[in-house]
């Protein structure tokens, strides 16, 4: 099998918490940067998904802490799309630090937004597949 889409984040001293560690809600916002990261990868600006009417909407997140980052730590956030079918998928993601050590997963529920209707459309994956430039960075 593949290994994932990813995107290597170095851990900024402004981002950790009294603790000396990754304040926990900045993992989100490396989880977030790898997907965009990965839809830039395969083609797709935020300015394509709007032209086309969607937004990408979270609806689910998840995350299990497993070791702790410090400030100066490289981590590479990886990024997977499974897909059931429906109006949602999942996205697995990983922060690993360069060692291979995972330092947290990641799992979330999204799904796009028609964003005149303001309601989940019902095939996501039809829109990845019509704007994307590589659609097995997708998983498609």
């Amino acid at each position: 099998m593949a290994e994932p889409f990813s995107v290597r984040v170095t851990v900024r001293g402004y981002e950790t918490d009294v603790q000396g560690h990754l304040n926990q809600a900045v993992y989100i916002n490396y989880a977030e940067h790898a997907r965009w990261s990965l839809l830039q990868a395969a083609g797709i600006s935020q300015a394509d998904l709007v032209g086309r009417g969607v937004g990408p909407v979270a609806l689910e997140t998840t995350i299990r802490y497993k070791r702790e980052l410090l400030a100066g730590d490289e981590v590479d956030v990886t990024c997977a799309f499974e897909w059931s079918g429906g109006k949602t998928f999942r996205i697995r993601q990983e922060i690993r630090k360069t060692d291979g050590t995972v330092a947290a997963e990641i799992t979330a529920v999204g799904g796009l937004l028609n964003l005149v209707e303001r309601k989940l459309i019902a095939d996501p994956d039809a829109v990845f597949k019509e704007l994307s430039a590589d659609l097995g960075l997708f998983g498609l």
